[in-house]
């Protein structure tokens, strides 16, 4: 598979996954607080947004050199190997602030 090719699909895949993100987001904050799936999936999520912000700032470092590319990476090795100190409010402002701006930037390198 060609590198372009990956860096699109990766593209693709994460428009899905903040996309999906959101969705969960719109609930609002009374049912993250309420259900406590809602946390785990946004823990989950940034897991999958970090990896894939990797990904693609390592195929191609001048295309995808935003910080914020660097702080998805950072996010997910946080949320990763320090679970256990995983704070619900960040993880919220993650989810419904740093996530959106993540999605406009990956609509102004191509996704659409």
């Amino acid at each position: 598979m060609r590198s372009d090719d990956r860096v699109d699909r990766w593209l693709r895949d994460l428009a899905t996954t903040l996309d999906d993100a959101a969705t969960l987001a719109a609930r609002g904050r009374a049912e993250f607080e309420r259900d406590p799936a809602l946390p785990l999936a946004f823990e989950a999520l940034s897991n999958r947004v970090g990896e894939l912000a990797k990904r693609l700032a390592n195929a191609d470092p001048a295309r995808f050199d935003d910080p914020l590319w660097s702080q998805a990476a950072r996010n997910r090795d946080f949320v990763v190997h320090h679970y256990d100190r995983v704070d619900a409010d960040a993880l919220w402002v993650t989810a419904t602030r740093s996530f959106p701006e993540l999605r406009e930037l990956v609509r102004r390198i191509g996704d659409g």
